[in-house]
């Protein structure tokens, strides 16, 4: 299943980075020609979506490969490293942006409307082409989710500046161009935002944002027989594959093989925790079943 859903990915994401390349390549050719710090500026995210949808592929790619040697999981986190990669990549050509717009705000150059209006509208054209592409690839993916933030703001970039080149056009004010960079920043800040804030929850291990500690905690100590829970741990691997695992403490005497295929089950059907271990063994002594549950360790019933 994982499977598919990566060829799936990498072909789609192959067919985005054919068309942002070609255009690249157009636009930042007009862009000097034009002197348009927007259409520059839209070519320099061009660049960052290149290597950001390169990278993409090559994480979609090395995913599907088995687990061997050290490597017991596999490389399914490198689509997490190429998520967080295409968050700072953002962020750094935004900052770039904001700089030159600022200059260009203060001393404005001519800038050719005709020609930022003309090659805006193709811009349009092909980002749509590569958002179709993307939005089709598994939404389960934040290696996907990374790439397609990435055209999806080329695609509002785009907008914002063949308005900008229609109105230099037509009022002859060359700041709207610095202004339409401006815009544009603020799109990869809100992207870069998004794509760090998650990819950096799953390398610190944070548990997912839709599975509460707690909960999990206080449904497997309402388990009949279970007594004692501790060193409960909830984290993602990549996106799609949350992992939970906890030492729990039963009555003596109590079948632990058939306690822990219930937790099990529990885990699945109530948090969507497929992949679990539990470490189940009988209480030394006499135990107290029914007692309120707490978060720190041990936690009891």
């Amino acid at each position: 299943m994982h499977t598919h859903h990566h060829e799936g990915d990498r072909r789609l994401l192959l067919g985005a980075l054919c068309l942002i390349a070609g255009l690249m390549v157009v636009e930042l050719v007009a862009g000097i020609l034009a002197d348009s710090l927007a259409l520059l500026a839209d070519a320099g995210h061009l660049v960052s979506d290149v290597a950001a949808l390169a990278f993409a592929v090559a994480a979609a790619t090395m995913a599907v490969r088995p687990a061997r040697g050290g490597w017991t999981y596999g490389f399914r986190r490198l689509e997490i490293l190429s998520a967080q990669a295409n968050g700072l990549l953002l962020l750094i050509v935004g900052i770039w942006i904001v700089f030159g717009a600022i200059r260009r705000l203060v001393s404005p150059s001519e800038v050719q409307g005709g020609v930022v209006l003309a090659v805006a509208l193709v811009g349009i054209a092909v980002n749509l082409s590569a958002t179709a592409l993307l939005a089709r690839a598994s939404t389960e993916s934040l290696n996907v989710r990374g790439a397609f933030l990435h055209v999806a703001t080329d695609l509002a970039a785009f907008i914002g500046t063949a308005v900008a080149g229609a109105l230099i056009l037509v009022t002859g004010w060359d700041r709207f161009d610095p202004i339409a960079g401006l815009l544009v920043a603020g799109l990869m800040f809100w992207g870069a935002y998004g794509l760090l804030r998650e990819s950096t929850r799953i390398f610190l291990e944070v548990a997912p944002t839709d599975i509460q500690p707690d909960a999990v905690g206080r449904a497997l100590c309402e388990e009949p027989e279970v007594a004692e829970v501790h060193d409960l741990h909830v984290w993602t691997l990549t996106d799609g594959f949350p992992i939970v695992s906890a030492h729990v403490l039963v009555a003596p005497g109590a079948d632990c093989h058939a306690i822990r295929e219930r937790l099990e089950h529990r885990l699945a059907e109530l948090f969507g925790l497929e992949h679990s271990t539990l470490q189940v063994e009988h209480a030394r002594g006499p135990v107290q079943i029914g007692r309120s549950f707490r978060r720190r360790s041990p936690l009891r019933r």
